[in-house]
């Protein structure tokens, strides 16, 4: 069954709402931690202007869902830009659906994941995006450089290469609880690109 825009209207917004077998969606959001840990610790929103660079090199054919929206930084400038948009958040923010806890997501979207994740579980996100979009759709994750390091990782990369990955020579902003400010970052973050069955190698690009 696929996942639709009418359907996520129905869903509860408790922030422990897990769903039930019957649910169109069987949990979204972000992970199975209290909404303290994840607000103290997970979320850092994400400029905007980052949504404006990656769509200005890579297109993405079908719906989006922001399974990590937060207060829908991301996902404003995806329907700007007049994608079809499905938002959800483990935490209620006041944006899209929230008590949706994505690594416990079963069903199957047709359509691409594009978002900034909890970054202590974005592996996790990494593998559970993969596993729920169709061959030829695409995950994008905005991700720190240092996401390439770990063992752990690595064999996650030579299993499931992503195709493209953008590192971005100017910084760009993650706030966190979205607090911006004019100081700049000392991060350095990248796109990550998948299309789900690609087994190439990787391409490194620059952007920004």
């Amino acid at each position: 069954m696929e996942l639709g825009v009418n359907s996520i209207s129905v869903i509860p917004r408790e922030k422990d709402w897990v769903g039930d077998e019957n649910s169109v969606f069987k949990t979204l959001g972000a992970s199975s931690h209290t909404s303290d840990d994840r607000e103290q610790d997970d979320f850092y929103a994400t400029e905007p202007k980052a949504i404006d660079i990656l769509c200005g090199v890579e297109k993405f054919e079908g719906r989006i869902w922001e399974c990590a929206c937060g207060q829908g930084h991301l996902s404003k400038r995806l329907i700007d830009m007049g994608y079809e948009v499905i938002s959800s958040d483990l935490i209620d923010r006041g944006y899209g659906v929230g008590g949706i806890d994505f690594l416990k997501c079963s069903r199957p979207f047709d359509g691409n994941i594009i978002t900034n994740p909890p970054y202590k579980y974005a592996k996790e996100f990494v593998e559970k995006a993969l596993e729920l979009i169709p061959n030829g759709k695409k995950l994008a994750m905005f991700l720190k450089l240092q996401f390439l390091e770990g063992k752990a990782r690595k064999e996650m990369f030579v299993m499931h290469p992503p195709k493209v990955v953008y590192v971005s020579s100017s910084r760009l902003l993650c706030a966190k609880n979205a607090v911006f400010h004019d100081k700049g970052s000392a991060v350095a973050y990248c796109w990550y690109i998948w299309e789900k069955g690609y087994q190439g190698d990787t391409i490194l690009r620059w952007i920004n």
